[in-house]
């Protein structure tokens, strides 16, 4: 979806349905938002992939003439395989609650899945854009479950 600021990387949402507004004669579509890590409460961290996102519970009405495009949306494990990873390719693992930002939930309790796949005994979870031969943090090497 295009964003009102040219500096800001497109936003990213599945189509859910496709409405007539009659009033307007126009065509709206309903979304579903994707969130970068960047825009949730616990920000980007150090696993996060360049192209990972998380499918929100967020809800909304756009115009279609918002559309800029189309992109893809993988798994990890599909991301992973892709011999190219081009501009429109994305991948999820995790869905973010995005209510209300009650001060008395702890970001990370906002995620689901609430554990993944850890490469080491930090339990940082994997980011596909590092090549890893040991964790960073830890000098571990090998992936936990």
């Amino acid at each position: 979806m295009r964003p009102a600021e040219s500096d800001t990387p497109p936003y990213v949402a599945r189509v859910e349905r496709l409405v007539a507004d009659d009033g307007n004669n126009e065509m709206m579509v309903r979304v579903r938002w994707y969130y970068r890590p960047e825009d949730t409460g616990e920000g980007r961290r150090v696993f996060h992939g360049e192209k990972e996102i998380f499918l929100s519970n967020d809800y909304d009405m756009q115009s279609t003439q918002t559309i800029q495009g189309k992109c893809v949306i993988h798994t990890l494990q599909q991301y992973m395989k892709l011999k190219y990873v081009g501009v429109d390719d994305y991948f999820c693992r995790y869905e973010y609650d995005a209510g209300e930002r009650d001060p008395q939930v702890a970001a990370g309790e906002r995620f689901t899945p609430k554990s993944v796949t850890v490469y080491c005994k930090c339990n940082n979870p994997y980011n596909p854009d590092a090549y890893m031969v040991q964790c960073d943090t830890c000098k571990s090497c090998g992936l936990q479950t």
